[in-house]
């Protein structure tokens, strides 16, 4: 992730400052039904590692997304994963 610019951190410090009275929430529609509402679903927790991978099989990643190559990597191996548990 990108570390926000000044501008943006000082845009971050103002809207902390706000009274939650002060914001505008009048285009948001007010949610109501929380039923099928899941918790935790989204997140899994990560480990940092070190792992001894081919230079073609790394290059080829980085050639694909250098900002986002370890996160496919990993998005990878789930998917091989997901295809071997069965």
């Amino acid at each position: 992730m990108k570390k926000p610019t000044k501008q943006q951190v000082e845009e971050l410090n103002h809207l902390v400052l706000l009274p939650d009275e002060a914001i505008d929430t009048s285009d948001i529609p007010e949610q109501t039904n929380w039923e099928n509402a899941v918790v935790g679903r989204f997140y899994t927790k990560k480990t940092k590692t070190s792992v001894e991978i081919d230079n073609e099989i790394l290059s080829w990643f980085k050639a694909k997304s250098s900002r986002d190559y370890q996160r496919m990597i990993n998005k990878a191996l789930v998917e091989y994963m997901k295809q071997h548990n069965q």
